[in-house]
């Protein structure tokens, strides 16, 4: 593919994006940029989440995961959906009754404000770390279609890609992001169902024989009862799936923020329970496209990648389909990462501006605008200099850690959370940091050892599920005793 058709084709996308940017965003004070004035129609809420949720690396590795993984994936998925009910019908409501901009707002409400500045500071590493891997695949795929072809440094590139992301969020915030990300929602199933119709015309079957071959392929498999130990076991990835969606959705002010805009709990419920459906068919989509992907690369003995993440891209930019497959993987990804990476910047920009440094609190509408613009252009900053360091320090054992890092700080948020609603206690505010620091700590010690402590037994996701444990545990240590 011609680096100026990409560069054409990805102009195209953003001249659209920017001006829904700017007809949504404008005369937008900051209760439009931080919940939207509370005015969001939930079904656009719905579908615009999907392409929020949906991130570049989703785009990119779930097609690629079916080779080894077959469709066991989607297990987990079902537990996102039972998470996301829960979160509909538990945490929605609590979040509307207290009228929450941020959601660690509750935190303060509940515990104290130590409490309530170390979910903040835990949401803003997670948050930070994942909105820049999210960029950084954009950032190497374009660096090795378009700009270093054409001879520009990575420097560039990331300064160009987060200039993007500021650019299009800076003014509306959520106002205009729920209206941007259901154009990349849009995009981007567009995009993967136009490629499966491609590939499948490629191979000359039809819509039938489509349905048999995921029938009769191993790779379609879903269900995987058969051995504990597995990371494919159902129970572990369903359960994973379930506090996994409740922690990093129903906790995380980046996909609550657009939850919060709709008019009321009622209608943000809504939302909740008709994205997560959507969500079931969008995945089934990617992993879909896997099987069709592999199929192709056998019939013709083309040689894969050893890598799952670079199929997709490889046979979609290598000439082995029509032009046209190349762009909508490029528009396909674009529209999942710069989805993930807005709202995760408008996010970022909200809990720094009124959790950490609580300008709502200390200072009038002009200047909390004024400090908002900053701190937004400071949020941008920092993922560019992260992007450029993970580039630098690039290898598979780099992006591996900076994710398990990040899924480590949604352990103790669940904590917390799951203590303040369930338990009816005080507890000693000024020791919190300590047990958001041990939890984590102490699932890695045992996370480290399972396999010997545990006759083989390895930890997959559920380890979310155990550092929130620790973190009750480490609560309930510091209950206040009743007089």
């Amino acid at each position: 593919m011609k680096p100026f058709l990409i560069l054409i084709t990805i102009a195209a996308y953003f001249i659209i994006l920017f001006l829904i940017s700017y007809l949504s965003g404008r005369k937008t004070d900051n209760a439009g940029f931080f919940s939207g004035n509370r005015k969001s129609p939930w079904y656009v809420v719905a579908f615009s989440t999907i392409g929020a949720a949906i991130s570049g690396v989703t785009f990119v590795s779930v097609p690629g995961m079916v080779a080894t993984d077959s469709f066991a994936y989607l297990q987990m998925v079902l537990g996102f959906t039972a998470g996301q009910i829960i979160i509909a019908y538990v945490l929605i409501p609590l979040f509307y009754k207290m009228n929450l901009t941020s959601i660690y707002e509750y935190l303060e409400s509940r515990f104290g404000i130590t409490s309530y500045k170390t979910g903040a500071w835990l949401f803003f590493i997670s948050k930070m770390l994942g909105a820049a891997i999210r960029l950084f695949i954009v950032c190497i795929v374009l660096q090795l279609l378009v700009f270093e072809p054409l001879g520009l440094p990575f420097a560039l590139n990331v300064l160009s890609t987060v200039g993007i992301v500021w650019i299009y969020t800076c003014q509306g915030g959520v106002k205009s992001l729920i209206w941007t990300d259901s154009l990349k929602t849009f995009c981007l199933i567009f995009s993967v169902g136009l490629c499966i119709y491609y590939i499948a015309a490629d191979l000359d079957i039809s819509f039938l024989e489509v349905k048999n071959l995921f029938c009769e392929s191993d790779m379609a498999r879903v269900f995987f009862f058969d051995d504990i130990n597995d990371k494919h076991y159902f129970f572990k990835q369903f359960l994973a799936g379930v506090f996994t969606v409740i922690a990093t959705t129903g906790l995380d002010q980046d996909m609550m923020q657009k939850t919060l805009s709709c008019k009321n709990f009622k209608d943000s419920q809504k939302n909740m329970i008709t994205g997560s459906i959507l969500q079931i068919f969008i995945i089934l989509l990617f992993l879909m496209l896997g099987v069709l992907l592999y199929t192709y690369a056998a019939n013709n003995a083309i040689q894969l990648p050893a890598k799952g993440d670079e199929v997709f891209p490889f046979l979609a930019t290598q000439g082995f389909f029509p032009t046209i497959v190349g762009l909508l993987f490029i528009v396909g990804l674009v529209s999942a990462a710069y989805a993930a990476a807005g709202s995760a910047l408008t996010a970022l920009t909200t809990s720094f501006t009124v959790d950490i440094l609580e300008s709502q609190k200390k200072n009038n509408e002009k200047q909390t605008a004024r400090l908002r613009q900053w701190i937004h252009i400071g949020m941008a900053t920092i993922m560019g200099i992260i992007i450029f360091i993970i580039n630098l320090l690039n290898n598979d054992a780099v992006i591996n850690t900076v994710y398990t890092l990040a899924s480590y700080t949604y352990g103790p948020l669940l904590g917390m959370f799951a203590f303040g609603i369930f338990v009816k206690r005080d507890i000693r505010d000024k020791w919190v940091p300590i047990v958001a620091i041990l939890s984590p700590i102490l699932c890695y010690i045992l996370d480290a050892n399972s396999q010997e402590w545990f006759n083989g037994y390895t930890f997959s996701h559920e380890r979310l599920i155990l550092n929130a444990l620790f973190t009750i545990i480490g609560l309930c240590l510091l209950i206040r005793k009743k007089r």
